[in-house]
């Protein structure tokens, strides 16, 4: 059985809120599985034990580029808050956005390996890491390229959202994208949420439903009505909208004759597992590089 350490329990407790004692008992029952431990207090102790599931511990900004149907939204990652807030860090995000939206990029290498003045971007990137003595890196991006419209919404510079739509209104689809910053659907419709966030729902739901005694029938009614209120919940159009809680969010696309037709939200550091290795040793390892170049 894997050794349940200090570290452990307090990072299942950083991530679900739950009491400490209760945080090593999954622990222990999930023989150090993490994600296991997060749902073994979900089904003890309901949402409460996932409330703060959104807290994240790495830091970064995501910036966006947009110009006509081209667009891109993008992650680019630091060790700390106070480097988000460095002009010459924010710039370098910038840049990567309109690269990735000008250029469609196949994937991070090839973004990084696009010139950005005299340089490429990871030159440019590799340089600031020596300059400031922390690193940095660029995550993730989506590009878009379409007929119809995009918009984007920052909130900050750690939370981004470009919304793809058709209609007249452009308030409209700034609209869409506050309420997908705000509420953090996980998919446009019911039809679209990934199928393994139903069944961890599904599995969640029916260990529950179990312990409730009834027969099996309703059970399996119990265990129903749960998935679909949580399709309700993460789908976009199914959500109430934020501005008129009165109307879900595709009543309110049809009354502007509005059709949103894809998003793409991020949250810096959404997934990222802290690392437990020596960070401070890599970063020297990036500023002797840079300084070598």
């Amino acid at each position: 059985m894997a050794a349940i350490t200090a570290a452990m329990v307090g990072e299942l407790r950083a991530k679900t809120d739950a009491p400490m004692m209760e945080c090593k008992k999954a622990l222990t029952e999930a023989e150090g599985d993490m994600g296991r431990a997060e749902e073994i207090l979900r089904v003890k102790l309901g949402s409460k034990a996932s409330k703060a599931a959104s807290r994240i511990t790495a830091e970064g900004v995501v910036a966006a580029y947009i110009s006509g149907g081209v667009g891109a939204l993008i992650e680019v990652n630091c060790e700390t808050d106070f480097v988000t807030k460095n002009e010459e860090f924010l710039e370098l995000a910038r840049t990567a956005a309109r690269l990735a939206a000008e250029k469609n990029p196949a994937d991070v290498a090839a973004l990084s390996a696009l010139p950005a003045g005299e340089k490429t971007l990871d030159e440019v990137r590799a340089a600031l890491v020596g300059k400031i003595g922390e690193n940095m890196s660029f995550r993730r991006f989506k590009h878009y390229e379409t007929t119809g419209k995009l918009v984007s919404y920052l909130h900050g510079t750690r939370i981004g959202v470009i919304v793809e739509f058709d209609g007249a209104d452009e308030q409209v689809g700034k609209d869409v994208a506050m309420h997908i910053a705000a509420m953090k659907p996980v998919a446009l419709s019911s039809s679209d949420v990934p199928a393994d966030l139903i069944e961890k729902e599904r599995s969640i739901a029916t260990q529950k439903a179990a312990e409730s005694g009834k027969p099996a029938d309703i059970v399996a009614k119990m265990v129903e009505g749960t998935v679909q209120k949580y399709l309700k919940e993460v789908s976009l159009l199914n959500q109430p909208f934020v501005k008129n809680d009165k109307q879900t969010v595709e009543q309110m696309l049809k009354a502007a004759n509005t059709t949103v037709k894809s998003f793409t939200m991020f949250v810096v550091g959404e997934g990222i597992e802290k690392k437990q290795d020596d960070f401070a040793a890599e970063v020297a390892a990036q500023v002797a590089a840079a300084r070598q170049a």
